[in-house]
């Protein structure tokens, strides 16, 4: 009888270890997605960048390209980023706006799918951004933008990856910028191509990604398709329909409308 007792409880103790480790990880995770959003706040490229895997298996997809590797994320906030919003400096300039905040964050993490280098656990994230931005009135003749002010709604749908020292790194990163607008004439009246889709590659675009994304899985505000969900649904265990993840004009078949989003691609 105390043998079967001692039994139950090493099988409860190791139970509970488990679930400590997991609830621990999906902190740690989100305390990452959240600081990346800090650091992108301040313009500080270079700690957003090294808060990345070295795995050659990274990228960054975000306005239909897809920057690969650590090098490639350096190019897009290093380069195209700080070149665009700062100068070139890592850190903010006065009077330059770019509030990132991270909201609703998910995470799942999955220990039987170990990295690449077989170091560690994976893990997937969805977190929701409600941007701010803008250059202030007395920055205009200084500031490359001029006077400007705009909001921005967009998606994460990001992978994370647990490295040999034991630190939890972001892997994939999926970024989504839902919709625009000025602040003058909202999102409803957005106009065309107020943030352009990346249409050169590196090396012809120094800041460029590495590949473009297909046309049809490029989505933008009045675009209302649906950005995948990582997980299943909680109750049914069950997936979206492809068909739900479209989004036809009101009245239209499905059917007509421009294909699903996907992840990987």
């Amino acid at each position: 009888m105390a043998d079967e007792t001692i039994a139950k409880l090493v099988e409860t103790v190791e139970a509970l270890r488990k679930e400590v480790t997991r609830l621990s990880d999906q902190e740690e995770i989100r305390k990452l997605q959240y600081k990346y959003g800090y650091y992108l706040d301040k313009t500080l490229y270079a700690e957003v960048a090294d808060l990345f895997s070295d795995s050659p298996e990274t990228y960054v997809q975000f306005l239909g390209g897809r920057y690969v590797g650590k090098e490639g994320v350096r190019r897009l906030y290093i380069n195209r980023f700080a070149e665009r919003f700062t100068g070139g400096r890592n850190g903010p300039v006065h009077g330059f706006l770019l509030d990132h905040p991270q909201l609703q964050g998910i995470v799942d993490v999955d220990y039987t799918r170990a990295a690449p280098d077989g170091s560690g656990a994976v893990a997937k994230g969805r977190f929701r951004s409600l941007m701010q931005a803008g250059v202030h009135v007395s920055q205009a003749t200084k500031h490359p933008r001029g006077v400007c002010q705009w909001h921005e709604g967009g998606l994460y749908e990001n992978e994370y990856i647990k490295e040999a020292d034991g630190t939890w790194r972001i892997w994939r990163l999926r970024y989504f910028p839902f919709w625009h607008g000025d602040v003058e004439h909202g999102w409803a009246y957005k106009v065309a191509g107020f943030v352009p889709f990346m249409s050169t590659t590196f090396p012809e675009d120094s800041g460029g990604p590495d590949m473009l994304v297909a046309e049809d899985q490029r989505m933008m505000w009045p675009d209302t398709r649906v950005v995948p969900f990582h997980y299943d649904h909680p109750v049914t265990q069950k997936p979206v329909k492809d068909l739900d993840m479209r989004a036809p004009q009101f009245g239209d078949s499905p059917d007509d409308a421009l294909p699903e989003l996907r992840l990987e691609i």
